[in-house]
């Protein structure tokens, strides 16, 4: 992390932080963590027994929403976190693939960018 100042890692960890807390919240809003610690889609109360089609065809149009939204949030999550235990490490902001240093730039518009923009 030789590239990165004291002050830029700061705004760095301070930008995972607070995407941190905004994924947890919609995590949450929309998913369930299981035991394992995998988040799951909600399902909204479906019990498969609705009186109403219609109802019952509303709940699972809006379960398979979350199922992606869900995942595609969980995966974000899994990036920033490992971001920020990159910064605990010494770690962060070296490309994956190359080793090599990635851009204050780069990592300014994507914090928890595992990849130099040519391996991206």
């Amino acid at each position: 992390m030789t590239h990165l100042t004291a002050d830029q890692c700061a705004s760095l960890r301070t930008s995972l932080e607070s995407e941190q807390a905004a994924l947890q919240t919609e995590l949450t809003a929309h998913g369930a963590k299981e035991p394992d610690g995998v988040w799951d889609a909600s399902s909204s109360g479906l019990t498969g027994e609705e009186a109403d089609s219609t109802d019952a065809a509303d709940q699972i149009e809006e379960l398979v929403t979350n199922v992606s939204l869900v995942h595609d949030l969980a995966s974000r999550a899994r990036d920033v976190d490992d971001a920020l235990a990159k910064l605990e490490a010494g770690t962060y902001g070296i490309c994956e693939v190359s080793g090599e240093e990635i851009p204050f730039d780069r990592l300014v518009a994507n914090p928890a960018a595992r990849t130099c923009i040519d391996h991206s």
